[in-house]
């Protein structure tokens, strides 16, 4: 039996809809967040579904378009898929694995009946959890576009396989609830993997003029979370990426959608955010281990934040 469509993200109906990127098409290239949803940022640290999901709702075609802030991975396990990345159109077979990184055009055209996953990973992965574990990896992979033919390698992509198949179920399990920790342990897991395949194959010459700038944004964040506590400047991050300040907006931007202050602010209100609701300190106290010296500065950036202060937040967490 298929699997049946995974978002959380979403509530698509199951009725076959008109192609989205198709009716939008104009004077710029459609920007989603996940396909045929308005551009926004991903609440979600992660998402999967299969190919079936939202392609066959489409007439197996995903049309040209782009995410900010968002890197995926489309793994065809059987089947035939048309892929557009940027300029380059190539039609390739499973086992494969197609990567995409942020704002990056992509397009597919599936043979009907493809078997297979795509996952979206959000900005967040990269600042949640032990991110120097997987760094490396994360920036390996996605440092550009890049398609991992595996038909060579059947114990290879087997392992590729296994890994999706249990994200997936593990993604399935919570429902409409919070992914369970697993979800995250196993993503990092595969990207480990990629970086493994990537590195015993050359690089796909399509995309190859974005990979500093993805290696740069993914450093970015390493930056963030090492120092987000400390209250480093934009123009501190600036300096330590050897880049000017106007430069890492453009850069933050292009791969987030947010600026570079933004997304500082957006690290450091969830980090708050996670210590109200699970530290029975008073916020006064919370305020200073994030690195707030006065309390009442902290909690006019809170309200900012979220519209609520850090009190009444609390309280509208432990009443849900």
């Amino acid at each position: 039996m298929r699997n049946r469509p995974i978002d959380l993200a979403l509530n698509m109906a199951s009725e076959e809809k008109p192609n989205p990127a198709r009716k939008r098409r104009g004077s710029s290239i459609p920007t989603f967040a996940l396909y045929g949803e308005t551009a926004a940022t991903m609440d979600e640290l992660l998402h999967i579904e299969d190919v079936h999901a939202r392609s066959s709702q489409h007439q197996w075609e995903i049309a040209p378009h782009l995410h900010q802030g968002l890197y995926q991975v489309l793994w065809v396990r059987s089947g035939t898929v048309s892929a557009v990345l940027d300029e380059q159109r190539q039609s390739l077979s499973g086992p494969v694995a197609i990567v995409v990184p942020p704002a990056v055009v992509h397009g597919f055209q599936f043979a009907p009946g493809t078997d297979g996953w795509v996952l979206t990973l959000s900005s967040r992965f990269l600042s949640d959890g032990d991110f120097q574990t997987v760094g490396a990896a994360f920036e390996a992979v996605f440092a550009a576009p890049r398609v991992l033919d595996m038909r060579d390698d059947p114990a290879g992509a087997g392992r590729l396989d296994a890994l999706m198949r249990e994200l997936a179920a593990e993604f399935a399990l919570a429902g409409a609830g919070q992914p369970p920790p697993t979800t995250a342990w196993l993503a990092r897991a595969l990207l480990w993997r990629l970086a493994q395949v990537q590195a015993t194959q050359t690089p796909d010459a399509p995309g190859q003029s974005s990979a500093p700038r993805q290696a740069q944004f993914t450093r970015f964040l390493a930056l963030v979370e090492a120092h987000f506590m400390a209250h480093w400047s934009v123009a501190q991050y600036a300096q330590r990426l050897g880049l000017s300040t106007a430069r890492l907006n453009r850069l933050v931007r292009a791969a987030s959608g947010l600026t570079a202050q933004a997304l500082v602010h957006e690290r450091l209100t969830r980090e708050a955010c996670r210590r109200l609701l699970y530290v029975a300190a008073p916020a006064s106290s919370l305020a200073l281990e994030l690195g707030f010296e006065d309390p009442a500065y902290f909690s006019r950036f809170f309200r900012r934040q979220t519209g609520l202060s850090p009190q009444k937040w609390r309280e509208a967490q432990r009443a849900a």
